[in-house]
């Protein structure tokens, strides 16, 4: 896959079919729609490519920045799985916020990126201030000779499915159905930074994690989850909160990794939620906390997991 930055002079010769979109963490109705716009591309023999901006538009509309299902490392990752041939990288800027629905197709997706084909969702906006919806992209593609066309929600039960409603799942702990609208495990990443040593002493070593990105954080509790460290993956048990036996201030993203016990300090690690255990609990004593500890990785090893993406 090729990862192609945007800048002013940047002039593509390839004929392109293209889905566009905010691509959150790319779930399974995004999902439908780049597998949708990689069969358009096969069609009429055009190279399958995404335009993603590299950073949130809500940075510069409103100069406000949120919680991500996914960061550009992931999403990049995900889209060469799927199988996308181009990604395109934007930086959203005032300039490009202020171009009207005419000028973001003209100026953007022909005159830089040659684009013959556009795939995007029921709701898509584009232009400034989102004065540009599905039909107005329909019309001015029709006029431009560029085939579009516009993909259907995927529902889960009688939701559609949508970043906001898995943001939601995954705050209230509801991590079994996030994943499975994601199409895979949720994955945080951060960087393992020294702690108080606790879990050392409770002879149960943890990684402390500050998050590379502004990623949503799970609802506190105890979670069997993934650790992925370099090219090798282990079980492991991560908590999240604020460790209520020892009265902590702040939240913490705490991570037991099962049978590994070598250093980890400065590391960025992936961390896999595959399901909520249980809620915090504060323990009179730490006996009560140690053997709890000892259950839960116990429960954890005896789990038969597959990581899925």
């Amino acid at each position: 896959m090729k990862i192609i930055e945007l800048n002013d002079d940047y002039r593509n010769t390839e004929k392109i079919a293209i889905a566009l979109g905010n691509f959150d963490g790319i779930h399974i109705g995004h999902q439908n729609l780049i597998k949708r716009m990689i069969e358009i591309s096969k069609i009429n023999n055009l190279i399958p490519s995404v335009l993603i901006f590299e950073n949130h538009t809500k940075s510069v509309t409103s100069n406000t920045f949120p919680s991500l299902l996914s960061n550009n490392e992931q999403k990049l990752y995900i889209l060469d799985k799927l199988g996308v041939e181009n990604v395109y990288l934007m930086k959203f800027s005032e300039n490009v916020m202020k171009l009207s629905p005419h000028e973001f197709i003209n100026k953007i997706l022909i005159d830089k990126l040659n684009c013959k084909s556009v795939v995007v969702g029921y709701n898509y906006k584009f232009g400034y201030k989102a004065s540009g919806d599905t039909d107005t992209l329909k019309t001015i593609c029709s006029e431009k000779g560029i085939i579009a066309e516009i993909v259907s929600p995927v529902y889960y039960e009688d939701k559609i499915v949508s970043s906001t409603l898995i943001r939601s799942l995954i705050t209230y702990g509801k991590i079994d159905i996030a994943n499975k609208l994601l199409g895979r495990f949720y994955t945080i990443k951060g960087e393992v930074v020294h702690g108080k040593g606790i879990g050392t002493k409770l002879g149960f070593p943890t990684a402390n994690i500050k998050l590379t990105d502004n990623f949503v954080i799970p609802k506190n509790g105890v979670y069997s989850t993934l650790t992925t460290i370099g090219d090798k993956t282990y079980k492991s048990a991560t908590s999240v909160g604020f460790n209520p036996t020892f009265q902590e201030k702040s939240l913490k993203i705490e991570n037991h990794i099962i049978g590994f016990n070598d250093l980890l300090y400065g590391n960025i690690i992936d961390i896999s939620f595959v399901e909520y255990i249980r809620p915090e609990i504060s323990f009179d004593r730490v006996e009560d906390l140690v053997n709890r500890m000892i259950e839960d990785v116990n429960y954890i090893k005896k789990k038969n997991v597959i990581y899925n993406f």
